[in-house]
């Protein structure tokens, strides 16, 4: 069986876009779901703060075996058993909180929690974070990712978060992203799934730009 930590790197390598599904229903996961996975997006994320999140969690994971599913807006050692049951693998969180973080690796999942400073960067490294996630990237820009780049390990996964689109995407890489967390751009409540299909690939093509670029 292939581990949480192994698709994660291979996500990074083939396609480092999570997808974002705040507000996802469960009764519209599978369809939604297929529509990404279809696209080639394996690293998918229900919000904890969705409708019945851990009933859609445990719908993709069950669907779709290869790919990463997580929760995200994690704020909780409690959460992160609940989601861990529920067949979550990724937990993501808005902020650093070193209980969330050690108890996402105890239980062997990978964990991105949400940093805006060197000393919050460093400090989740040290508590066993996979990666990071940089939020709002909305107050993160290219030259503040360079920045953190410029004095973090260098394996250090970055990925930021908020307010990215397909315009914005080749300077944040420009700048040492090493992948994107993609929100409303991609998925809001009341878009078809064929509509998230769309997006879906728009996206695929700008991160392709950003590769060539």
């Amino acid at each position: 069986m292939t581990s949480p930590h192994d698709k994660f790197a291979a996500a990074l390598t083939d396609l480092p876009l999570v997808a974002i599904l705040r507000g996802l229903r469960p009764d519209e996961a599978l369809t939604v779901g297929q529509a990404l996975l279809t696209a080639g997006w394996r690293l998918i994320e229900v919000p904890l703060n969705s409708p019945q999140p851990l009933q859609s969690i445990n719908v993709l994971a069950s669907a779709f075996p290869t790919a990463l599913v997580s929760a995200g807006t994690v704020l909780t050692a409690d959460q992160v058993r609940e989601v861990f049951a529920a067949g979550g693998q990724l937990v993501v969180s808005p902020n650093f909180d070193a209980a969330v973080v050690r108890e996402a690796v105890r239980l062997g999942m990978v964990c991105l929690p949400g940093v805006m400073t060197a000393t919050e960067a460093f400090a989740a490294l040290q508590a066993g974070a996979t990666g990071l996630k940089l939020f709002p990237a909305e107050m993160i820009t290219p030259a503040v990712v360079k920045a953190l780049r410029a004095v973090l390990p260098g394996p250090t996964v970055l990925l930021p978060v908020g307010g990215i689109t397909t315009g914005n995407m080749a300077a944040y890489r420009t700048a040492g992203a090493s992948g994107f967390g993609i929100g409303s751009a991609l998925y809001a409540p009341g878009m078809t799934a064929a509509q998230v299909a769309e997006n879906a690939m728009k996206f695929i093509a700008a991160y392709a730009g950003t590769i060539r670029a």
